[in-house]
């Protein structure tokens, strides 16, 4: 018995990505003309789902870095962290960002929120762990090239950025302070 393995293309990645964005954008349109009883909540409790989603790759992501800054280029153990780190960001980490920002968008536009300073002040926090996301991506291409040129200490301190970011937009949306 011998063992298959498919080989999934550049192309094909981006036309199943592509596929699931106009499916998801076709679902949310549907449902927001709809608008059915409930709709507010639901979409507020697919918000939390996707920002856990979101923070646990975000916190999760920086771990592996640590971990592969110990392996050897080229190496079984590194190629295997290459593959850990891209997954992670493309299938979880990159969705659930999208999924967070298009409903926490929404809800803040049907709450009438915009004008509230606790939530323009979440607003910031978000756009900050948006910004260290992207430094995220970077980082990951520059494992997968061979090129991380930044020690295992600076991904261990890195990897608090998160925890805090969090801490404060949890606070700001909860407590609503102002």
């Amino acid at each position: 018995m011998t063992e298959s393995t498919t080989v999934v293309t550049a192309g094909q990645r981006w036309l199943r990505a592509t596929a699931a964005l106009v499916l998801t954008a076709a679902i949310v349109v549907a449902l927001v003309l709809w608008r059915p009883s409930g709709l507010y909540l639901w979409l507020k409790a697919l918000h939390v789902i996707a920002v856990i989603a979101w923070m646990a790759g975000m916190l999760y992501l920086p771990r592996l870095f640590v971990y592969h800054c110990e392996a050897e280029a080229g190496s079984k153990q590194s190629e295997t962290f290459k593959v850990m780190e891209r997954r992670l960001l493309t299938i979880i980490i990159n969705p659930a960002m999208v999924a967070t920002w298009g409903l926490g968008l929404w809800l803040a536009w049907d709450g009438g929120l915009f004008g509230a300073g606790w939530l323009q002040a979440k607003l910031v926090l978000v756009l900050l762990l948006s910004g260290l996301h992207g430094f995220f991506v970077r980082c990951v291409r520059e494992f997968g090239a061979d090129q991380n040129r930044r020690p295992q200490k600076f991904y261990r301190i890195i990897n608090e950025i998160p925890t805090l970011l969090l801490i404060g937009i949890v606070i700001l949306a909860v407590v609503k302070p102002f």
